[in-house]
């Protein structure tokens, strides 16, 4: 299943008029897609979290994925129902936690802006970003050479991004290189968030998730605490995402391109023969 949403895509995107400007000074009228960003606001058993900004579909799985990447929840059964509510601004996403989860969310104290972005940002304490995570277990194997098969399939894929040209993806591959899943969102952690909650209910920890985008630090908390092993990221990773990566022991690997790869972490997990 690589997406589940039920959104027609021209109702993710608005069409604006443009003036379309070429070298050789050519000049023509014309229109272009660009991508919806809907203010998403996300309850957990009536108390307002957090707002951000998102492509305005597969919001369940973003509801899952950012809960389970935050530490509000520790895996689906703590989710007890999930409501989408249509508002004048945008939308709120009701959900209704396990009691002790409440409890957790509210000494997490979180005031964030929402915006385009990782919401960590607005946490009082490092504590509340680098979480105490289980070391991740060593039962997966990717072969090196597979990762320009998966970008070869994955831009006909990538139905928001093709449009618009202003969305980012991640998708889940098994271990012959396989996309199994993707989902796009205006927001890099947004997708990932997404990608999260489907792997979440499906209950699927195996293969590689790929993000095109960077790797930074929490990508690679969310992939870790989705208890992902391999992500791949077609940009470079950051510092602090390798610490974390080996930290956690996740494989990381970095500007996956046409025949390259930079392995950071996790070597083991990635055959290069």
């Amino acid at each position: 299943m690589l997406s589940d949403t039920e959104t027609p895509l021209h109702e993710l995107c608005a069409r604006r008029e443009v003036v379309h400007y070429q070298r050789r000074g050519v000049t023509t009228d014309g229109a272009m897609l660009l991508p919806c960003e809907t203010p998403v606001a996300l309850v957990y058993n009536g108390i307002a979290h957090t707002v951000m900004m998102c492509s305005p579909t597969e919001l369940e799985d973003f509801a899952i994925g950012f809960s389970l990447s935050e530490g509000i929840i520790d895996s689906l059964q703590d989710v007890h129902d999930i409501e989408q509510v249509a508002s004048c601004q945008g939308i709120e996403v009701h959900v209704t936690l396990a009691n002790r989860c409440v409890h957790r969310l509210k000494e997490k104290r979180r005031t964030l802006t929402g915006r385009t972005g990782c919401g960590i940002c607005g946490s009082e304490s490092l504590d509340q970003v680098v979480r105490t995570l289980p070391r991740l277990p060593d039962s997966q194997r990717l072969e090196v050479t597979l990762i320009d098969k998966v970008l070869e399939t994955l831009r006909p894929l990538q139905l928001l991004g093709q449009s618009t040209g202003a969305t980012h993806a991640a998708v889940h591959l098994d271990g012959a290189g396989n996309i199994l899943a993707i989902r796009e969102d205006v927001g890099r952690h947004i997708a990932l968030d997404k990608l999260v909650g489907h792997l979440c209910r499906s209950g699927r920890r195996d293969g590689a998730i790929l993000v095109t985008s960077r790797a930074s630090f929490e990508m690679v908390q969310k992939c870790a605490s989705a208890g992902i092993e391999i992500l791949l990221a077609i940009s470079a990773a950051t510092e602090l995402a390798v610490e974390r990566a080996e930290q956690t022991g996740l494989t990381l690997v970095g500007f996956c391109r046409p025949g390259r790869a930079e392995i950071y972490s996790g070597r083991q997990r990635i055959s290069l023969g």
